[in-house]
């Protein structure tokens, strides 16, 4: 379950495909599947950091079913984790595939940590020459994913990543780089975007700070 052109300079990744998803291999055309129901703020996600154009939601969507599309293009979609994952709540009694903490509880025990470094040893190790970017949807909770994910790359590649302000890291061919989660419940998203009232909102600054470090992979 990824998109795009593999060999594409701008990697685009979630956590990990959800059951949801997995169900709609079996159900559904495979292109339809990524960030199904949420392309729309996929869009503005990534229209705000300078990676779609500015348009309507419905623009913004329907560039973001192109690049999804697109064998040859720019981009490829896909998830830190490749294989939908699961971990027990022990306080709730019931098993989860999402939510705050996810990565850095998943981790913590001996096989998620396994699959982890072995997902990322795979797919973040040896990237294509053209791939200068990964885009990473989410920040977790006083952004303990950003430091999860940071920790697990520095791990495989076998160096460590250097820190270019609170949301993204780079080595010496690429920057990483973590925005919003397009699944964000209640008012985060607008937040993160400064939209409307939420122009001055202390979320705003890790948008900002996503733009910057973006613009910075690309000039590099």
């Amino acid at each position: 379950m990824a998109w795009g052109n593999p060999g594409a300079a701008v990697i685009v990744l979630g956590f990990s495909k959800g059951q949801t998803q997995a169900g709609d291999l079996s159900r559904m055309p495979h292109d339809q599947i990524a960030y199904k129901g949420n392309r729309p703020n996929v869009g503005r996600i990534l229209a705000h950091v300078g990676l779609v154009p500015k348009g309507t939601r419905e623009s913004q969507a329907a560039a973001v079913n192109r690049m999804i599309a697109d064998r040859n293009g720019l981009f490829h979609f896909g998830s830190l984790i490749r294989c939908s994952v699961e971990r027990y709540d022990l306080g709730k009694r019931e098993w989860k595939g999402s939510g705050g903490g996810m990565l850095d509880k998943f981790t913590a025990t001996p096989f998620g940590a396994e699959v982890a470094r072995n997902c990322v040893a795979k797919h973040l190790v040896n990237l294509p020459k053209a791939t200068k970017l990964v885009v990473m949807f989410g920040m977790g909770a006083d952004q303990n994913y950003i430091r999860e994910a940071c920790s697990l790359i520095s791990e495989a590649r076998g160096n460590r990543m250097r820190e270019i302000n609170q949301v993204a890291y780079e080595d010496d061919h690429v920057t990483v780089v973590h925005v919003e989660h397009f699944a964000s419940q209640g008012d985060l998203i607008p937040q993160w975007l400064g939209e409307g009232k939420y122009r001055d909102h202390p979320r705003s600054a890790f948008g900002r700070l996503a733009r910057h470090a973006v613009n910075h992979a690309i000039e590099r």
